[in-house]
Order: structure tokens, then C-alpha cells, then sequence
């Protein structure tokens, strides 16, 4: 079980050091808060507002740092955390921890400064973060020998691999190759996102609304599970499918996961922001495999729009409604949000409704992309305000 929401302090934490006491705390706050600034730069680039020599150029960098910047630090929070309740050893932090952070920032910094630094040391230091992160996971799951959560090495493995295919994209100067790369990493992250609902969110829902827990179905669960992977694997284009065929993978792994979601009755949360949302995203999951699935044979659909029902609609609203609820819960705090945090879940929502939907209301195409981008910027700008003491100071209790 990815239990990360309830664990007890270690004893008293000095307030110099609560910061590094556990890996959520740095990588939340940061990557929230880069997640803000590469989108402003982003958007800035798009309408000539700034222009900047960037690593990779600016279309690879957004879908890098969204994917790798972001993304795949969260997750790596999110693990380094789970793994000490998991084996009740201690994880990373401290200077041991301060020095991966330093990875991770130093990456974000350097793609700045291509005509500076060499590419091949860039590119190093980028790649990197993720397998000094799987090692600082390994460790506690081997010497404990809980062989059932080293399922997660080989996915952060596998993502290292596609970063790596990204960067070497860029050497090569193959567009092709870098929106396949970076497809396999939403999808990677995909299959993440629906392992981890389908172990937490039922027991969320439950603990949330005072509700009985639905028990899963494992025909459904293995039918989920195994035609997301499936996604996964055919996006690596190792064997060259026909798109129909693809089609359909993606539409069993949407209605297997629809299914899947709908059972946990999203109906009985709506006074519950932090699990309200969380069903939301993992509906999002299913309209962007759906909508990529249908990109496969039809035009109705653009793979921009399914890969950002994917990004922005389920990643962007699991990951802020997560780092929300595992940040109280790691801080000592009720395991509830007010208002503000209910305005930045509607925000995030309006972010992919915007991104995915709005050029069919909106002709102007840079006006979707900057009110997505404010949507966003309002989301996560309010989670950084609100929980910047949350994440800063020691432990409530």
C-alpha cells in the first residue's frame, strides 16, 4: 500500500533541518514553484514577449521540464517519502538529500546556459537526478527485502531511459524521436498515476466520507492495469503497430479505467475537495486515452489535446491534489484544505478545460494557451503561498 499520508515524526526536528528531513518537503515546494516559472517562460516565448537561447530549443525544453523538471521530481518526492513507511528505514535527507535537490536544480539552471556550458555536461548532470533517485530508493526496499514495491525501480529506470532518449534527440536534431520520447514519458507516468489510484484512492474515498470502501474487482483490475502498460509499450514503437490496433489498446485501457474510476463514486465526495479532485484527475486519465486512441484513426482529436488531457487534466490535478494531502499529512496537520485550496483544484480543472478544449470556443490559439497557462499559475501559485510554511517548518504535532 502507498501509504504516505500519515507518517510519525522521528522525534524532534531542529527548524534549520525540517526542510531536509524528508524528501516532499524540498522537491513539493520547488518543482510547484518551477512548474509556475517555465510556464510563464513558456508562454512569454510563444508571443515574442522574451526570447531566450534555450537547451534543446524552447519546445523541447516545455516538454522536458514539464515532464522531467516537474513531473518527475513530484514523483520522486512522492517515493522517497512512501519508501520510509514502506520499510521504516530512514530515506534520504539531510545533506544526502540537499546534494539531490542540488542535482535536480542545478539541471533546471544549466538548460539556461547552452552557449556557456557544454551540451554533453548538461545533458549529464539532467540525467542524472533520476537514477541517484532509484538508487536512494532501492536501498531501503533491498535491505528490508519488500519485494513488492521494487516495481518502481524499473519505471524510474525506464524514465531515465527516455530522458536520455530526449537528450539524444537533441544531438541528433530528430523532432520525431522527441515527441516519441517524450509520449512514452507521459505515458510512463500514466501507468504510475493508475497504480497508485487504484491502491490509495478507494481507501481515500472511504476514510474521507465516512463511506464504505469498494472492494476491486481484479478482472478489472488486471484489465486496467495490463491495457495501460500496453499503452505504454506501444508508444516505444519497438514493433511498429497498426494505428487501429493502437486504437483500440487505448480505448480498452479508457473504459477499463472509466470503469475502474466510476466504481469509487465520485458522487459521494463532492463536500471533500482533496478526494473530489483526485477522482477528477483519474477521469482524466480515461478522456486522454480515450482522446488518444481516437487521434490514432480520426482528426476529431489532435494528439496535442489527448497528450494534454494526460499532462494538465490528470497529472496536473493528481499531482496538486496529492502534494496538498500528503504534505498535511507528513506535517502533522488535519488532512483537510479551506477555500483557497478548493479555488487552486476549480483552477487546475479550468486548466484543462482551457488547454484541451478551448480552441473549439477560442480562434485565437495563443489566447488558450496563456488563459491555461493563468489557470495553472493560480493553481500552483496558490499551493506555494499556502503551504510555503507548511513545507518549511517542522512538524506541527
Amino acid at each position: 500500500m502507498i501509504n504516505i499520508s500519515n507518517a510519525k515524526s522521528n522525534g524532534p526536528i531542529k527548524p534549520e533541518v525540517a526542510f531536509l528531513e524528508f524528501a516532499f518537503r524540498p522537491l513539493f515546494l520547488l518543482a510547484s514553484l518551477f512548474s509556475i516559472i517555465s510556464l510563464l517562460v513558456w508562454n512569454s516565448t510563444l508571443t515574442g514577449s522574451i526570447s531566450l537561447n534555450l537547451y534543446g530549443g524552447s519546445l523541447w525544453w516545455h516538454m522536458h521540464e514539464m515532464l522531467f523538471g516537474f513531473t518527475a521530481a513530484i514523483i520522486v518526492g512522492f517515493l522517497l517519502t512512501a519508501v520510509q513507511n514502506w520499510t521504516k528505514v530512514k530515506g534520504v535527507n539531510g545533506l544526502g538529500l540537499l546534494a539531490l535537490v542540488a542535482v535536480w536544480f542545478t539541471a533546471r539552471v544549466l538548460f539556461f546556459l547552452p552557449t556557456v556550458i557544454p551540451h554533453w555536461l548538461i545533458a549529464s548532470v539532467d540525467i542524472a537526478f533520476l537514477p541517484i533517485a532509484a538508487l536512494c530508493l532501492a536501498y531501503p526496499i533491498l535491505k528490508v527485502k519488500q519485494w513488492r514495491n521494487l516495481m518502481f525501480i524499473p519505471i524510474l529506470v525506464m524514465m531515465s531511459l527516455v530522458n536520455f532518449t530526449m537528450h539524444y534527440a537533441v544531438f541528433i536534431q530528430d523532432f520525431q524521436l522527441i515527441n516519441s520520447a517524450s509520449t512514452a514519458m507521459v505515458l510512463l507516468v500514466t501507468l504510475v498515476m493508475c497504480i497508485m489510484g487504484g491502491r490509495v484512492f478507494p481507501m481515500f474515498t472511504a476514510n474521507g466520507t465516512k463511506t464504505p470502501r469498494t472492494n476491486a474487482l481484479p478482472w478489472l483490475e488486471n484489465l486496467a492495469m495490463g491495457s495501460t502498460l500496453l499503452a505504454v509499450l506501444s508508444s516505444f514503437n519497438i514493433i511498429e503497430l497498426p494505428a487501429i490496433l493502437i486504437a483500440i489498446i487505448f480505448f480498452v485501457a479508457a473504459i477499463a479505467n472509466a470503469t475502474r474510476a466510476l466504481r469509487w463514486k465520485i458522487w459521494v465526495t463532492l463536500k471533500t475537495p482533496l478526494v473530489w479532485s483526485l477522482h477528477i484527475s483519474y477521469l482524466c486519465i480515461a478522456i486522454g486515452l480515450l482522446m488518444y486512441g481516437l487521434s490514432e484513426i480520426t482528426t476529431v482529436v489532435s494528439h496535442s489535446q489527448a497528450i494534454h488531457a494526460l499532462t494538465v487534466g490528470a497529472m496536473g490535478t493528481m499531482i496538486l491534489s496529492m502534494i496538498s494531502r500528503v504534505s498535511l499529512g507528513h506535517t502533522g496537520r488535519n488532512i483537510v484544505v479551506g477555500k483557497v485550496m478548493t479555488i487552486a483544484f476549480i483552477a487546475i480543472i479550468l486548466a484543462f478545460f482551457t488547454r484541451v478544449f478551448g480552441s473549439y470556443f477560442i480562434g485565437n490559439y495563443s489566447q488558450v494557451i496563456a488563459a491555461a497557462v493563468g489557470f495553472w499559475v493560480i493553481a500552483y501559485g496558490c499551493f506555494v503561498v499556502l503551504y510555503f510554511p507548511i513545507l518549511t517548518k517542522p512538524r506541527f504535532r
